[in-house]
């Protein structure tokens, strides 16, 4: 079992930055592929970045490649996405998830899931 809790949201304006974190706590972090997933307003949930269990390798979705960054901390059991040249677009509930195999986009590959952290981005 793998609990995990989001952090960091709130509100900034177009073109500032934002850092959220993912706590992770129960099985070792280090088996767990991570991926950072939104959703806004009547839409659904996409997919925006991904990271194995070492965090050597990483994919974007194509809107926030070059803005947004994953990574991990495994000795701290965090993973984190950092933001930047944000667009009103981005403004969604971000969500972090764990998987046991390779990282993916597919979000029926995530076993387990935080409960989301608001990001607001003022026009």
């Amino acid at each position: 079992q793998v609990q995990l809790v989001e952090s960091g949201g709130g509100l900034v304006q177009a073109g500032g930055s934002l850092g959220l974190s993912c706590a992770a706590s129960g099985r070792t972090f280090l088996t767990w592929s991570m991926g950072w997933f939104r959703q806004a307003p009547g839409k659904e949930r996409e997919f925006i970045a991904a990271t194995d269990n070492l965090g050597a390798n990483r994919d974007y979705a194509a809107s926030v490649k070059d803005r947004f960054t994953i990574s991990r901390d495994n000795a701290k059991k965090m993973l984190y996405l950092q933001m930047n040249s944000l667009k009103p677009e981005d403004t969604a509930v971000y969500y972090c998830a764990a998987a046991l195999g390779p990282y993916t986009d597919d979000e029926g590959q995530y076993s387990y899931w935080g409960q989301g952290t608001q990001v607001t981005v003022s026009s």
